[in-house]
């Protein structure tokens, strides 16, 4: 449970195991349940096209998202792969919906085991392709 008391459901756990480990789904989308007492799946997507995941990031609302970004640093390398976390809290969202989002996010990146990076986004520049790409490759390749 969050500071905010905001719980994370059995769905959304097994939500991000089959992302991470069946491989079923690309990106997954969270939310606050109507209530605002559990954090819930709003969306799967196993569409591999990134264009698609922003095209589902509301203008005016928050969520929560994690993504299996694959991305490639030289030929020689090959293709990688990281999990990443979204906090999406766009700056024209409400500010109470932005509160309850930011005290709640501790308690769904707990029970996700397994993600890489974090990315906090407020605007589509945060989340953009190469943003997230500079973000997951630093270090990378760099024994």
């Amino acid at each position: 449970m969050s500071r905010s008391g905001v719980a994370v459901a059995d769905e959304s756990i097994q939500a991000f195991n089959d992302l991470k480990l069946g491989m079923k789904y690309k990106f997954v989308l969270f939310s606050l349940n109507d209530a605002k007492t559990e954090i819930v799946v709003k969306e799967t997507s196993s569409d591999p096209s990134y264009d698609a995941f922003l095209e589902k990031l509301p203008e005016n609302d928050c969520l929560y998202a994690v993504y299996d970004f694959e991305y490639q640093i030289s030929e020689s390398e090959g293709k990688r792969s990281k999990i990443v976390f979204f906090t999406w809290s766009p700056d024209t969202a409400s500010v109470r919906p932005k509160m309850v989002y930011a005290s709640s996010k501790d308690a769904l990146k707990r029970a996700l085991n397994g993600v890489a990076i974090e990315i906090q986004g407020t605007d589509f520049s945060e989340v953009s392709y190469e943003a997230v790409l500079e973000k997951v490759s630093r270090g990378a390749g760099s024994h």
